[in-house]
């Protein structure tokens, strides 16, 4: 069973960032050049926050708020969950299920080292279910059959 550590190793780039006085507009920028889903809101060296396509929807889109008024501050998500390198993936999808979220920062000595999203999760859990059907099945057709019974 793979713990986050392994899932980080496997991702291109872990995470990306942004400081609670941009702006909502330079979020989304980096979103979709990035291709990523949510940002890890830095102030100095140190998580403040994660500011999520979500975030956005709700707080931007709905508000009908122009987007370089709004800086991050306002609409981020402050109280993050967060999981260790440790974490199993199983535990990190049990919590994303608990607490209804798609992103999940990872965190090692109070320093963000990357983020992992419901499809990082989704996407490990099926390739190690994967491996133990393989794995199951080369066992079987290892097993010698005893047909006399």
């Amino acid at each position: 069973m793979a713990n986050v550590r392994n899932l980080l190793q496997r991702k291109k780039k872990s995470f990306w960032t942004i400081s609670p006085e941009s702006s909502a507009y330079e979020a989304i920028q980096i979103m979709v050049s990035h291709d990523v889903g949510a940002l890890v809101v830095m102030n100095d060296s140190q998580m403040v926050g994660i500011i999520t396509e979500r975030d956005y929807i709700r707080k931007v889109l709905l508000g009908k708020r122009h987007l370089d008024d709004i800086r991050i501050r306002e609409i981020m998500t402050e109280k993050v969950i967060s999981v260790s390198p440790d974490q199993t993936v199983d535990g990190c999808m049990a919590l994303m299920i608990d607490h209804q979220i798609r992103h999940l920062p990872v965190m090692e000595n109070g320093k963000p080292m990357g983020i992992i999203s419901i499809r990082d999760v989704v996407n490990q859990v099926v390739s190690d279910q994967e491996f133990m059907i393989s794995q199951l099945e080369n066992y079987i057709m290892a097993c010698p059959v005893d047909f006399k019974r």
